[in-house]
């Protein structure tokens, strides 16, 4: 099996055409064909059904899709991290982070990172944790900063807890006070309150129902299945209200966050990676960086109200 017929093979299976793929991989199409073919005769199965035109994956195919990106992501990190070594790059960093995260802390971050390693690439990938953690464990990311903690039947990473932050209730300025006197809210709020939901894949949507269902009902969703700035603006329209960390709030005057009743709800942010890669010298070096902007900012107190460090050292 070689890296060029899973490349070919991952080509036809993203083009599910012959033809478009070859061209997409720069090769003419009988010599993809006859890569496909060799890497089939190689497995022992056909990989693809070519069935009146239609080229669709077989079973083996399907099982075979997910560890071929995977061997390609790997074999370009090692690439990268070689040529590092080299002298010839600098390398790259596939960072995966939740919205919340890369409207607040990160972007000054990576502004620190790219200062001091100007010739690093930096890719951004912003999801939900439950989306970065797949994409972490498929090799398309080198570090993740995910929530914990990992829900069953997620893959094993490597994690590093670096931040708790407290969730609060969003609700527009300019409406009435929803805690009647009080300075928080109970969850039971909420069954009276419709919600402006995120899409499936954000921990904070399952944090929320999990909040609800425990105090013993559904929660009820005026909208649902946006990502954080729509969930914010959808806030700001007076559609409901939404479960949000803290730190989202301070570059939106038009909404201000409610905390929660003690125990109130908290998150725990992490350092996530795969067990059974290191992390090339450019991901530890963001690592160090982003533990040593965090330490900083904790001891000048200027970290997002309702965020806190958890005592890390840089290494």
């Amino acid at each position: 099996m070689q890296l060029q017929q899973l490349t070919y093979f991952v080509a036809v299976a993203d083009a599910r055409h012959f033809t478009q793929a070859a061209e997409r991989a720069g090769v003419t199409q009988p010599s993809l064909s006859k890569q496909i073919k060799t890497l089939e005769q190689e497995l022992g199965a056909p990989l693809f059904s070519r069935a009146r035109g239609n080229v669709t994956l077989t079973a083996a195919g399907e099982a075979l899709l997910p560890l071929a990106r995977r061997i390609l992501a790997d074999a370009e990190t090692a690439r990268r991290e070689v040529a590092e070594l080299a002298g010839l790059r600098r390398g790259r960093v596939r960072l995966g982070a939740t919205p919340s995260l890369c409207a607040g802390l990160l972007a000054d971050t990576l502004a620190r990172f790219h200062g001091e390693y100007p010739g690093i690439d930096l890719l951004v990938e912003e999801s939900g944790s439950r989306d970065l953690v797949r994409d972490l464990a498929r090799g398309q990311l080198d570090l993740a900063l995910i929530i914990l903690p990992l829900h069953g039947g997620d893959p094993a990473l490597v994690t590093e807890a670096i931040l708790r932050e407290s969730l609060v209730v969003a609700a527009p300025a300019s409406e009435p006070g929803l805690t009647r006197g009080k300075s928080y809210m109970r969850i039971e709020d909420l069954r009276r309150r419709p919600l402006a939901m995120f899409r499936r894949g954000y921990d904070l949507r399952e944090a929320t129902l999990a909040a609800c269902r425990k105090a013993g009902f559904e929660p009820r969703f005026a909208v649902e299945g946006g990502e954080m700035d729509a969930v914010l603006r959808f806030v700001e329209a007076g559609l409901g209200v939404a479960v949000v960390p803290s730190m989202v709030l301070q570059s939106r005057p038009l909404l201000r966050g409610t905390p929660l009743a003690p125990p109130g709800l908290r998150r725990t942010i992490a350092i996530a990676r795969r067990p059974d890669v290191e992390p090339t010298h450019a991901a530890r070096a963001f690592r160090t960086c982003l533990l040593t902007f965090l330490a900083e900012a904790a001891e000048r107190k200027s970290l997002p109200h309702g965020v806190e460090l958890i005592g890390r050292t840089p290494r």
